[in-house]
């Protein structure tokens, strides 16, 4: 195990994330290489009463995934990937990132719903959920999971799948990183590619973000489950791919990965060709290609919130659009997406997460560059949800936000299910020792685990 400390010569190095409004100093950093690295790192953290973080790719946006003054067990290390094509399996290390396993797994034809942007962590993105490309087809990332391997805050290290633990394996479809720390991941893999349909076009905001939001609401309500899109409106870059005309300009984006024969998919897309987008970068190409095509650079200040939507009329859609030409930096995104096909169709109690029957999710992300910009960007992300609030349902997909309160968690997983995830936590860290996340706080009430690895409540 690598420690690291303050003033050690990769100190900085180690402890950044991707965004950089978080500018954590932990006490120390433990390189983690396998379970019982982890396990000795916890048992460090409780004899000095440290607090603790857990850190895989970095992505959180409130940077939960470091802490001052503190223990941070950073699994990086971590980067085993075993592939079995003919089982169709893949059993992943907690270090590694979208892109690493996109590239093993398109190797043979598979691949699992993965991050829209390469460079996230698997362990975090999945057991907080896991929304990509692919899951109106096969689900989220949680959805596909077989099993895990956790360290629990004690350090013991469990085999959990829907046989051993069952209510800890269900906490994990969503529920995030506040039971223990996963250090591998078993996954059921789908055949795709390795060549896909995708990519995307876009007009000029001012004279078509109007139309073409109206029209993506409506071809991507109607979709097959093999289609995976966004509306996404910012800022054209100065780009080869970007007419001369457009950079700097507002524009709206149609981007889409189609899963299915490209012939079917080039049908679907004959109504955005219609409409003669200046920019047409819809084609063939790798399924890694399109999982890093959203990839932002790291050291932008970032602030996003999501919220779900069963409808958006048009006059959410005027709300939208209007938003992202008042958006106060050109490196913003202001997104929409459908939900449903796979996702929604997962039994109600199958997972935490609630509202799986939401049609649309709308993920202002606000992305800038000066300190001194940190309050506008963060009041343009407030002011859209205020602005959207009539045509929101009030739950949340917790991958997106950063620190909103308790009340967006429990709206993320309703009362009931918030209850029961209180007492598998009060099973598995009854001190709250993972709680530098979207934290559930152990239930007050007594619980045992059977040795069956069910949870009882009421008993001393």
């Amino acid at each position: 195990m690598l420690w690291t400390r303050p003033g050690d010569a990769n100190y900085d190095e180690r402890r950044a994330l991707f965004n950089a409004m978080v500018d954590r100093r932990p006490s120390l950093i433990a390189g983690c290489e396998n379970p019982g690295d982890v396990a000795s790192a916890l048992d460090r953290a409780r004899r000095e009463r440290l607090p603790v973080a857990v850190r895989a790719g970095g992505h959180s946006v409130a940077g939960m995934s470091s802490v001052d003054d503190g223990l941070v067990v950073d699994v990086r290390p971590m980067k085993q990937i075993t592939v079995d094509p003919r089982a169709r399996r893949a059993t992943v290390g907690a270090g590694v990132t979208w892109g690493e396993l996109d590239a093993a797994t398109q190797a043979h034809g598979l691949a699992v719903t993965g991050g829209r942007v390469s460079t996230t962590g698997v362990a975090g993105f999945t057991i907080g959920g896991g929304s990509g490309w692919l899951d109106r087809l096969h689900g989220l990332a949680c959805d596909n999971l077989e099993s895990l391997e956790v360290v629990t805050a004690d350090g013991r290290l469990l085999h959990v799948d829907d046989r051993h633990h069952p209510e800890l394996f269900w906490a994990l479809h969503g529920g995030g990183g506040n039971f223990g720390v996963v250090t591998s991941l078993e996954f059921q893999l789908h055949h795709l590619g390795p060549t896909v349909l995708s990519g995307f076009f876009c007009w000029p905001t001012d004279t078509h973000g109007r139309v073409i939001a109206r029209a993506y609401r409506d071809w991507a309500a109607e979709a097959p489950d093999e289609l995976g899109s966004w509306l996404l409106m910012t800022v054209a870059p100065d780009e080869e791919f970007v007419p001369r005309e457009l950079v700097g300009r507002h524009i709206t984006m149609v981007a889409a990965l189609w899963a299915g024969e490209v012939a079917a998919g080039e049908e679907l897309m004959t109504q955005w060709r219609d409409l003669a987008p200046p920019i047409d970068m819809m084609a063939p190409r790798p399924y890694t290609e399109i999982q890093s095509m959203l990839d932002d650079v790291p050291g932008n200040r970032h602030y996003w919130s999501a919220d779900y939507h069963d409808a958006l009329p048009d006059e959410a859609l005027d709300v939208f659009v209007r938003s992202s030409l008042d958006a106060p930096s050109d490196l913003t995104q202001q997104i929409f997406f459908a939900w449903g096909g796979a996702v929604a169709r997962v039994p109600e109690d199958a997972t935490p997460m609630a509202q799986r029957q939401a049609a649309w999710v709308s993920h202002p992300f606000a992305v800038w560059q000066d300190p001194l910009e940190d309050h506008a960007n963060i009041e343009w992300v407030r002011g859209f949800r205020r602005d959207i609030a009539p045509w929101a349902t009030g739950g949340v997909y917790l991958n997106f936000i950063g620190h909103e309160g308790p009340g967006r968690i429990r709206k993320a997983f309703g009362e009931r299910k918030y209850e029961r995830l209180a007492e598998v936590k009060r099973a598995y860290d009854p001190h709250n020792v993972f709680r530098n996340n979207q934290n559930i706080a152990p239930t007050e009430r007594s619980v045992r685990l059977t040795d069956a690895g069910h949870v009882e409540v009421g008993h001393a």
